[in-house]
C-alpha cells in the first residue's frame, strides 16, 4: 500500500456531552480520552494534530503534549463547523488534506486514518470517508447503523439509516438472515477533506435530505458534490459515548498494555 500524502488530523472536542459529560477528559489508563485519540493520529503519520475545542479545561489537559489546540466558538452546531473555524485559526491552505477524527475514538486504527487521507488524494474528490461490509441482517435493519451505497467509481450514491439497498426477494422470505448477494456497507464516521471543500461545506445551508435522515453528509450529496468512499483496511472499534463504553474501553486498554499493543 502506498504511503499517505501529507495530512493533518483535526479532532473536535466538546466538553458538554449529554450522555457522558466532560467526555474528552474522561480517563482511560489515567490518560484523557482526547489524548488517546490524538496519539492514534500521530501513529497514523499525521504531520500535525489539532484539537478544536470550546473549553479551556480540554486545552489545559493537552498542554505540553505536542498537540495543537484551536479555541473555537461554543455555538457550533456540528463538529464540521468547529473544524472549519479551526482551519481558519490554523491558516491551512486550501489544498491541504485534513482528516476529521471523532474525539471519542481512542482505538481508531492508524491504517484507517491514513486510508481516508490517501483516498482524498487519489480520488480527486473534495471529501472522502470509509465504509465496512455489513455481516448481519440485524445491522442492516438497525437505524443507528448508517448505510452507504457506492457507485462503480467508489463515490457515494446515498447514505441512509434505512436498509439500502433493500434485498427485496430475500427479505420477502426471511428478514433474519443477510443474503450473500450484497454488498451492504456500513458507513464509518471518519472524513477526509481538502480544506477548500471543508470551508465550502460548512458554508452550505442544511439540506432537505440531511434534515430528514439527520445525516450531515447528505448535505454534500444534495448539493451535487462527490464523496469518495473506500473500504476500511481494519475494523474500527466502537467509540465512547456512555459510562459503559468508558468501562469497556478501560478493559480493552489494559489488555492492550499487557500484550504490548498500547
Amino acid at each position: 500500500m502506498t504511503p499517505p500524502p501529507p495530512f493533518i488530523v483535526a479532532i473536535p472536542a466538546r466538553y458538554a456531552a449529554s450522555r457522558l459529560p466532560g467526555k474528552p477528559l474522561r480517563l482511560i489508563g489515567g490518560i484523557p480520552l482526547v489524548l488517546h485519540v490524538a496519539r492514534r493520529a500521530l501513529v497514523a503519520g499525521a504531520d500535525a494534530v489539532w484539537v478544536a475545542t470550546d473549553d479551556a479545561r480540554i486545552a489545559a489537559a493537552l498542554d505540553g503534549t505536542g498537540v495543537q489546540v484551536a479555541m473555537t466558538s461554543p455555538d457550533h452546531m456540528s463538529g464540521t463547523d468547529r473544524l472549519a473555524e479551526c482551519a481558519q485559526i490554523a491558516g491551512w491552505p486550501d489544498t491541504a488534506i485534513v482528516v476529521n477524527l471523532q474525539g471519542d475514538e481512542p482505538f481508531a486504527p492508524a491504517d484507517g486514518i491514513a486510508c481516508v487521507a490517501r483516498t482524498v488524494a487519489e480520488s480527486g474528490a473534495g471529501i472522502a470517508t470509509l465504509a465496512t461490509p455489513i455481516d448481519s441482517a440485524e445491522t442492516l435493519l438497525d437505524p443507528n447503523a448508517v448505510k452507504v451505497v457506492r457507485a462503480a467509481s467508489g463515490d457515494a450514491l446515498y447514505f441512509s439509516r434505512a436498509p439500502v439497498p433493500w434485498p427485496r426477494d430475500a427479505f420477502a422470505r426471511d428478514r433474519s438472515v443477510l443474503p450473500d448477494t450484497g454488498p451492504w456497507l456500513r458507513h464509518i464516521g471518519i472524513y477526509g477533506y481538502r480544506v477548500a471543500a471543508l470551508r465550502a461545506f460548512a458554508a452550505l445551508p442544511p439540506g432537505r435530505l440531511e434534515q430528514i435522515e439527520a445525516l450531515e453528509q447528505l448535505r454534500a450529496l444534495e448539493a451535487g458534490w462527490r464523496i469518495a468512499v473506500a473500504l476500511a483496511p481494519s475494523p474500527f472499534p466502537p467509540g465512547v459515548d456512555t459510562p459503559e463504553d468508558l468501562a469497556r474501553a478501560e478493559r480493552l486498554y489494559q489488555t492492550m498494555l499487557r500484550e504490548g499493543r498500547a
